[in-house]
């Protein structure tokens, strides 16, 4: 006999997952421990729980995943090559219709597109708080992303308007938004999105309370303080419209104790989830829970309420580092909803943690 968490080691399933699908009837252990509950495996499930877990992989219904593991374990292997002949029919239809919606998109873009809008290239120059601006980029450090195929999204967006500048970073799946204060600008909205290297060595220049120089030039970004410069050609992309992404209903608030909170994630329940940023292969993930009387709990079982929400376990502790303060406040909206990471201070730092799927 096998215990659940061999069976999960070996077959490719969570732990979780094992469960859902005996109550679901698809995989139902050999044995139940009347006294425990606890679940044992026949050796010859081993097989079962594979073949299920690459059928869930393909994105086969449960509805026919039920007909497939009834035809292999009476060897109806007719019925068995129907349905996955079936079923990949249906993906390749649904590849076929998306490619079609995917080319009329790229029509609607190209209609879309106008040359004539273009950053400013005047040369801009303002003063910015060194420790201002050290702190915005190390709040936002965390969600550029390296993903060759959002080249736009491989740096930190420098937002200048008025007195302030918005300092913006994102991979898609997370995003982290910080300000510092500027003087000497009073022109038109300017933006740049400076490449993550540059900004790094940016970050390092401002290692003390000296006077920081921001220009922007062009394509070109400079950061200069004292004797010191840095200095580099800004991305030529256009970054997306964060002010729309971070427009979020208000959802509940809750207070946490990072250092204790941080623990009771690190040494908390995982499930298992599709990670998108690496193409769905699976990810650790934290369900959180926040109850009535405000307290955020880690917890392994979700059900049908409202108040949880299951992200990305290593980037919620990126988050949870990136705020640099020992209380931040959790804004949980729906399930499906991000996750707000804010500080108490100000409403102008915080970051966003998009949900995570979790595995059946």
């Amino acid at each position: 006999m096998r215990s659940i968490g061999e069976m999960a080691r070996d077959s490719g399933l969570s732990v979780s997952a094992l469960r859902f699908y005996d109550g679901a009837g698809l995989l139902v252990p050999a044995w139940v421990d009347p006294v425990s509950g606890y679940r044992w495996y026949g050796t010859e499930q081993l097989d079962e729980s594979r073949l299920l877990a690459r059928l869930r992989r393909a994105g086969m219904p449960l509805a026919d995943i039920r007909l497939v593991l009834a035809g292999w374990s009476g060897a109806d292997t007719d019925l068995v090559r129907q349905l996955l002949h079936a079923h990949l029919r249906r993906l390749e239809q649904g590849l076929a219709d998306a490619r079609s919606e995917f080319s009329t998109l790229r029509a609607l873009l190209e209609l879309r597109e106008n040359p004539m809008t273009v950053l400013p290239t005047a040369a801009v120059g303002l003063a910015v708080s060194a420790p201002e601006l050290a702190a915005a980029l190390d709040a936002v450090r965390f969600a550029v992303s390296t993903d060759p195929e959002l080249p736009m999204l491989g740096g930190v967006l420098f937002d200048i308007e008025g007195e302030a500048l918005q300092v913006v970073a994102t991979d898609r799946y997370r995003m982290a938004v910080a300000q510092a204060g500027v003087a000497g600008h009073d022109g038109p909205r300017v933006q740049a999105v400076v490449p993550s290297p540059l900004a790094d060595a940016m970050r390092a220049l401002l290692s003390d309370d000296a006077p920081v120089q921001l220009t922007v030039d062009g394509d070109r970004v400079a950061l200069e303080t004292g004797d010191r410069q840095v200095a580099g050609q800004r991305l030529d992309h256009d970054f997306p419209d964060y002010r729309r992404l971070v427009r979020l209903p208000a959802g509940r608030r809750a207070s946490i104790d990072v250092p204790a909170f941080r623990k009771a994630v690190e040494t908390g329940p995982v499930r298992a989830g599709e990670s998108p940023d690496q193409g769905g292969v699976s990810c650790d993930v934290s369900v959180l829970r926040v109850a009535a009387d405000g307290v955020v709990t880690v917890c392994e079982d979700v059900d049908d309420d409202q108040g949880h929400v299951a992200v990305n376990r290593e980037f919620l502790l990126h988050a949870l580092a990136a705020g640099a303060r020992d209380q931040l406040i959790l804004e949980f909206g729906a399930p499906t909803a991000p996750l707000a990471i804010r500080r108490t201070d100000t409403e102008d730092a915080f970051s966003l943690l998009m949900p995570v799927r979790l595995e059946n």
